[in-house]
Parts: structure tokens; sequence; C-alpha cells
């Protein structure tokens, strides 16, 4: 690796919402040059969600299950490349996070399913994956990991701070930046609770627009049982496994009270954290799928007392942040440059991570 060297990656994201795979371009040198591409994503078929949702526990072939992830992680990738018009192997690397089924920071285990030797071979690329071990090896909660791009973005952006990026997934994480000053923590839940209940209850994949919470009434009692938890009184840095809370409180509510009450816990999870911040953000920045919760949004706003916009709002793409991250931690990785520090995951020095496979055959990714 030489100095300033610009490198073209594809980043790949399978988030704890377990909905499907984001993949995005970008041209970077891992530190301060980003430029954003074009973006795209696929959804997992119906079958292979509810087994990944009942995921480790289920008495299922895992291998099996992980080549078919890989495979769909490949088809992403090529999908991507036919869109933005350009080979695969014009890519110079791919960083592919996997999906995570279990995550137990206490006992140091984090498991994300992905082959990354088949996925490097399959494309004829180079690919970045297992980037948490390293970070859980060294003391620290394998997650969150996005926090360094959020800051370059930020920065590039032209952003001044204190401002809070806030990734509302299957669980919800908030990195605060101010100049050189990074901080991060998993909040609580995100959307993996209402996405959850209303599948339950509705037979829908997700409570579009919020439309559901908004419809409903939060029951009070119900919201401080689910409030009344440990982890909200642990300071961070701190990570979360998407089934670390129980929807008990709620069961024997309506459908569309139960989704205002579990919407109105994700909104009153992060507004405790926000309390706990080592700096006071001036404005936060929604990314992720929970951006597009118009009643979480509302929600939000109404707790947390300053500008809350969505990514797009400062010319981000909101559905391409996270797999941007993690093409821009392949550069870092490829650079032993570190992916995660003391204050973002609680790892006892700055560590680098990631495992890099090389293609084992020549190039035959097949058509882009």
């Amino acid at each position: 690796m030489t100095a300033g060297r610009r490198f073209t990656v594809i980043g790949l994201m399978s988030g704890t919402s377990m909905d499907g795979i984001d993949a995005a371009i970008l041209e970077t040198d891992g530190d301060s040059l980003l430029v954003a591409g074009p973006h795209s994503g696929i959804a997992y078929p119906p079958g292979l969600r509810r087994t990944l949702l009942r995921l480790p526990s289920a008495d299922v072939d895992l291998e099996a299950i992980e080549q078919t992830v890989t495979d769909l992680h490949a088809e992403a990738v090529r999908q991507l490349c036919a869109q933005a018009s350009r080979e695969v192997s014009s890519i110079d690397l791919i960083g592919f996070h996997g999906q995570t089924i279990h995550h137990d920071p206490e006992h140091r285990r984090t498991w994300q399913l992905g082959d990354g030797q088949r996925l490097a071979d399959t494309l004829g690329c180079a690919v970045i994956n297992q980037f948490r071990q390293n970070d859980l090896k060294h003391g620290g909660q394998g997650a969150p990991l996005a926090p360094a791009y959020h800051r370059a973005l930020v920065h590039a952006t032209g952003l001044t701070g204190p401002v809070a990026v806030l990734n509302i997934g299957g669980v919800s994480n908030v990195s605060v930046i101010d100049a050189d000053f990074l901080y991060a923590c998993d909040c609580g839940p995100g959307n993996a609770l209402i996405d959850d209940w209303v599948s339950r209850r509705f037979d829908i994949a997700f409570d579009a627009g919020g439309r559901r919470a908004a419809a409903g009434a939060v029951d009070p009692a119900a919201l401080a049982t689910l409030l009344d938890s440990p982890y909200f009184l642990r300071s961070g840095p701190k990570s979360l496994d998407r089934n670390a809370f129980s929807p008990a409180p709620v069961a024997a509510l309506s459908g569309e009270d139960g989704a205002a009450t579990l919407t109105a816990f994700t909104a009153a999870a992060i507004a405790l954290e926000a309390q706990r911040l080592p700096r006071v953000p001036g404005m936060w920045i929604v990314v992720g799928g929970g951006r597009h919760n118009l009643c979480l949004l509302d929600a939000l706003r109404a707790r947390l007392a300053v500008p809350v916009k969505t990514a797009e709002e400062v010319g981000w793409s909101g559905d391409a942040v996270e797999a941007q991250a993690f093409g821009y931690l392949a550069v870092r990785s490829a650079r032993n440059w570190p992916l995660s520090w003391p204050e973002t995951t609680g790892v006892a020095t700055p560590v680098t991570g990631g495992i890099r496979w090389e293609p084992s055959t020549p190039r035959t990714a097949g058509p882009s």
C-alpha cells in the first residue's frame, strides 16, 4: 500500500434487520477521500429470512445456509456492477460484513455468516471479512464499527460538531463526532422488535412509514417495563444482540398499540443514551432503515429537542451509508489502520481487524 492510494471498493452490509443485502461502490483512500458511487440492494427470499431469524438455535444445515448467504452477496455485487456499467474486475477490494446471527460481547462471541474464500473465488476479487473478531480479542465489544466511516463522512460533508450519526437498523447505534473526537455505542432496540411484532400481528415485513404505530396509542406501563433493563444503566461503549429485549410487556396489546409502544421504546432508549453522551450533539443525522419510519422520527424529534435530520437532508444516501462503511473499513484493514478505538468499542487500544481472502482461481466472475 502506498500513502494516498485511491481504491475502488464495494461494501456489503446485511444488518440485524435481516431483510436483505445493501451494496455500495466507494472510491476511498481509507482516510479522508470519499467519492460515493452507485448503490443497490437485494432482498432475502422470505424463506431464507425466516430461517435466519431462527438462528443460531434452529436445527438446519448451517454450512448450506452460509453458502446461500454468500452466493446472494455475490449476486448483489454482480447486480451493482451491471447497474454501474462496470466490470467486477475493476473493483480492487470487497468489504464483506456477513450476516450476524449472534452477538454476545460479554462472552467475547460474535457470529457473522459469510464465506470469504467462496466470495473471493466466485467474483475473482480480493475480499475482507470477519471485521469484528480482533476487536473482541483485544477486549472490545466488537461493535459498532461504522463510526470510523461516520466521522470521515461528517468531515467530508463539512459539518461541524458535535454531530450525532444515528443508525437505526435492527438495533440502534450512535456515533458522536466533534472534529477528531469520536465516541460510539449501541443505544438499544432499533427496528427489530417493531418488525417482528408487525410480522406476527399483521403478516407484513415492517411498519411502512410507521403507519401502524401512528394508528395506535403508547401503553405507559408497558413502556416503563421495557425501559426497566440494566442495559440502560450502563455507560458506553456497549453493544447489543438484536434479541436482547423481550417483547413480552406488549403481548396483551392490540397490534397498533403494540407497534406504537415498541416504536416509543426505540425512541426513548435513544433519548436515554443521549443523556449519557460525553458531548452534547447539536444535530442528529439518521441513517438506516429506521429513517423511513415517520412515527419514529417524530418521537425522536420530540425527545431529543435538537434538529433531527435524515441522511438525505444532508446529502447522503441513507440506504448506502453502512455498506459504504464496510468498503471503507476494508481499505483501512488492508492498510493495517485502526477500525476501532477505546471510545467506540471499549477495546484496550486502537486495533485493526479483518481477514483478507485472495481468489484461489482466476477471475471468472462471469458477466457483470
